[in-house]
């Protein structure tokens, strides 16, 4: 075992670099840590929920580092939180029997439509004014991250994309949106690890060192999200999307 980890621990953080700046500027970068984690030899089970313990940690410094930057849409994210947390148990609970394949292929769809609502970019003229919460905006809100839970608590890979979808449509831009999100996943993320820890699904050294690699590139996301700004991040997620959707779809 001790062997195994002289090679494993150097490549999850260095993947976990990789997958935690993914995360915050887009999404998708589980897609790179969780067939990762599987190829060491974890049960795909196992690795879903040592993946928490990486997404868990990013966050942290996700969260310090927009804060840092004075931006923490604080009150947007508590009303996305308590649907999403709800609908995080319910999907960790489903997730000890994943049907992959199935799950690739609908990721990779999800994707697509991601990246035709970006290039679209429908929201534009929202931005330019303040989007007021409606009683049927604020449903439709609801709704919507009770879905974004129930996957994320199942799978992970791709919620990012999910989230950015469910707020363009509010109007935010990416910047915001970058901040809600993470402060949503982080929120959801505890619930469905709990479920996974109870469940014996962890193994904490693995995790441990996917998370110092996934906090850097989350510190490191945070800093570029906000320097570079909405137009420099709507090409970096539609080039993220159309990668991992192609990947998903044909490899």
């Amino acid at each position: 075992m001790m062997d195994a980890y002289l090679w494993q621990v150097p490549a999850l953080i260095l993947a976990g670099t990789v997958a935690g700046f993914l995360n915050i500027l887009a999404g998708g970068g589980s897609l790179l840590t969780l067939p990762l984690l599987i190829f060491m030899g974890l049960p795909a089970a196992t690795a879903n929920g040592t993946n928490r313990i990486a997404i868990f940690c990013q966050n942290i410094f996700a969260i310090t580092g927009f804060r840092k930057k004075g931006v923490f849409p604080i009150r947007l994210a508590l009303l996305c939180t308590p649907p999403a947390l709800i609908g995080s148990y319910l999907g960790a609970n489903l997730a000890i029997t994943v049907d992959e394949e199935t799950f690739r292929r609908l990721l990779a769809l999800i994707m697509l439509g991601v990246l035709v609502f970006i290039t679209l970019d429908p929201a534009r003229k929202l931005r330019q004014q303040k989007v007021s919460m409606t009683p049927w905006r604020l449903a439709f809100l609801m709704i919507s991250f009770f879905g974004v839970g129930v996957y994320g608590g199942f799978v992970q890979a791709g919620v990012g994309f999910l989230i950015i979808t469910a707020l363009l449509i509010h109007g935010l831009d990416l910047v915001n949106i970058n901040a809600v999100k993470v402060l949503v996943i982080f929120a959801f993320t505890m619930v469905a690890l709990a479920v996974f820890i109870r469940h014996g699904q962890i193994d904490y050294g693995l995790g441990l060192a996917l998370a110092a690699g996934n906090s850097l590139g989350g510190w490191v996301g945070t800093h570029v999200a906000v320097t570079r700004g909405h137009d420099w991040i709507k090409r970096f997620v539609s080039l993220t999307v159309l990668v991992f959707a192609l990947k998903l779809l044909f490899f």
